[in-house]
């Protein structure tokens, strides 16, 4: 099992890159990650670390692989531009490809979209995986079983957002083992979560907490994951959406306590 971290913890993702000047830039993310004791990192916004040589001497100089790289899409529009700009950085920075359903809520996720998007990937080369998310079409256990049943996709479990949607982390990791490929480990804040009026609020609100700090059975699920001999990446996420003044400084020793905490309380 590996340990990696992604820009979305330091507070740049596809909504901030790009609009607030106070999000920091790629070389303290990805410094801020090596120091932490992280092994990898996920992309965030395509080009935000750079074209593939750049973000190839980016990762060699910090001593960081690439786990993964998320790419939202509509499935059934056929619009396959987004996917196909990430799989021709992936040819050159091997790393797993990330799906998540665009949305909004309601209505069906179009599997058929999400099996020809599959299939886009693996003639690159590039075994996808399918992360459930909340306020999109595919968030609730019912919704990933269905995707599972009705596509050979792989699946990113994801304990905030699984906790968030009614899930439980620790059982559907029993029940879905062998379709799992990759992990997201995150805490949520119920209490949060349950005075926000909608997910947009939750999520703005600080609903996904350091490690240990919410209530997601944490150490039940790392003791499973750990026992069932799981040993692809496990990234740490804790998304935070900055305020335009907001200094970055303590979300960055956040994720070295996040870090710290997964050592002490799995060993990992």
């Amino acid at each position: 099992m590996r340990i990696a971290n992604a820009p979305v913890s330091y507070g740049a993702f596809e909504l901030t890159v790009g609009v607030l000047t106070n999000v920091p830039g790629p070389e303290d993310v990805l410094g801020a990650i090596a120091a932490a004791g992280y092994e990898g990192t996920e992309l965030g916004p395509l080009g935000y670390f750079g074209d593939a040589a750049t973000l190839r001497w980016r990762l060699e100089r910090h001593g960081l692989e690439l786990a993964g790289a998320f790419v939202e899409l509509r499935f059934g529009d056929g619009d396959f531009g987004p996917l196909d700009a990430t799989l021709d950085l992936l040819e050159q920075v091997p790393a797993t490809p990330v799906f998540a359903d665009k949305g909004p809520r309601g209505g069906e996720v179009d599997l058929d979209g999400v099996a020809r998007a599959t299939d886009r990937a693996r003639s690159r080369g590039l075994e996808p995986v399918f992360h459930h998310h909340m306020g999109t079409r595919v968030q609730t256990p019912t919704e990933i079983e269905h995707l599972l049943e009705d596509t050979d996709v792989a699946l990113l479990l994801d304990t905030g957002h699984l906790a968030a949607a009614g899930g439980d982390p620790v059982s559907s990791l029993d029940d879905w083992r062998d379709r799992i490929r990759h992990v997201h480990l995150k805490d949520v804040r119920l209490d949060v979560l349950h005075a926000a009026t909608t997910w947009d609020e939750a999520w703005r609100g600080g609903v996904f907490c350091e490690l240990g700090a919410g209530d997601v059975d944490l150490d039940g699920f790392l003791s499973q994951l750990k026992e069932d001999g799981y040993d692809g990446w496990l990234v740490v996420e804790q998304d935070w959406v900055p305020g335009p003044d907001d200094d970055p400084a303590p979300q960055i020793e956040a994720q070295a306590r996040n870090r710290r905490w997964l050592a002490d309380h799995a060993g990992l």
